[in-house]
């Protein structure tokens, strides 16, 4: 299926590990968006970074228990989406 070019996939997640996404959550969140030509935004609280940013990804502050928003739009938005929600969905590999 084609996504159109002005729509995107949204997703809601709540992040589960421990320490939230941290430097080394964020890093292994915006190695995971890079691996796809989509573009990928994150929001908490109505503030909205580039997902594909790491600074962009720590200054959301989104600790343990926080939802935040994943959208994705272009060619390969499903398989972006699908791909951080097993990373986000495994706690980033955290117990």
């Amino acid at each position: 299926m084609k996504v159109r070019e002005n729509s995107y996939i949204k997703k809601t997640f709540t992040i589960k590990n421990k320490l939230g996404l941290h430097a080394r959550a964020a890093a292994q969140f915006v190695q995971v968006a890079n691996k796809f030509a989509a573009d990928v935004f994150v929001e908490k609280e109505g503030q909205e970074v580039n997902g594909k940013s790491i600074m962009g990804i720590m200054m959301l502050a989104a600790g343990c228990g926080s939802q935040i928003i994943v959208k994705a739009k272009g060619e390969d938005a499903k398989g972006v989406i699908a791909a951080l929600q097993t990373l986000i969905d495994g706690n980033f590999g955290e117990e």
